[in-house]
């Protein structure tokens, strides 16, 4: 399984976000280059990146940012937030994350999975199941089990499943939702939400649903706030390898 460290973006500054509540913001930064080069001196392997002002429908603010960051690191950037086109894997972005798109637009998701074979991942944002979009403001009618069904023999990369209601929050990872979708698809599974600790990265690294594992965890806050470094995170997340 692989660590994803997340970079939050709001109007330019490195920020975690409390269930995803725009009134509830902790400032981490002004310098997102510089943090995710620091996350690549510790041996991420993979960068996750969230235009948070894109994702509820303020435009890509942060689209410049986010090319920097993949200009100035060797490790690939995933990239969410609000994305409706392929410009961030044209600018060198290695994987993007379709969220809100992916409720409205399935068609486009469908087509720029085919375009670019192993680059495009869908997001499943979800309260209790059910799917939320324009940056979680808003929740859809779709639920988790309905969009895996609808995308998982269209070719997406992988799903990225967030618990709305631990992001941020240091709870602990939704190991039930996970395995229910570890069990509904052969399509890669990304955890995202509620990393606290070394030992939560452990858990989700041993999950075993069907023979299918994650390949990845999602995780920001635990890292700013010092519960365990990149390097502790990397090691943690290859303890069952």
């Amino acid at each position: 399984m692989d660590l994803y460290p997340s970079i939050d973006l709001l109007g330019g500054r490195v920020v975690r976000l409390i269930q995803g509540d725009y009134e509830r913001e902790t400032h981490y930064g002004d310098d997102a280059v510089a943090v995710a080069q620091g996350f690549a001196q510790q041996g991420a392997p993979w960068i996750h990146v969230v235009d948070l002002d894109a994702a509820k429908g303020d435009g890509p603010l942060n689209a410049e940012i986010v090319r920097a960051i993949a200009a100035a690191v060797d490790v690939p950037i995933q990239a969410g937030g609000g994305q409706v086109d392929d410009s961030a894997l044209r600018a060198g972005v290695q994987r993007i994350v379709l969220g809100s798109i992916a409720v409205s637009q399935p068609d486009t998701v469908d087509r720029l999975a085919a375009q670019w074979p192993g680059r495009v991942a869908v997001g499943l944002d979800n309260r209790n199941g059910k799917i939320a979009v324009r940056g979680w403001l808003e929740e859809s009618n779709q639920t988790v089990d309905e969009m895996i069904a609808r995308y998982a023999a269209s070719g997406v990369a992988a799903f990225v499943v967030t618990d709305i209601g631990r992001d941020g929050l240091l709870t602990g990872p939704d190991t039930e939702g996970l395995a229910a979708a570890l069990a509904q698809t052969e399509v890669p599974v990304i955890a995202s939400g509620g990393v606290s600790s070394l030992a939560d990265l452990r858990l989700l690294a041993g999950m075993e649903v069907e023979g299918r594992r994650l390949v990845g965890a999602i995780t920001g806050r635990a890292i700013y706030e010092g519960h365990f470094t990149v390097e502790e995170g990397v090691a943690a997340c290859a303890s069952s390898a």
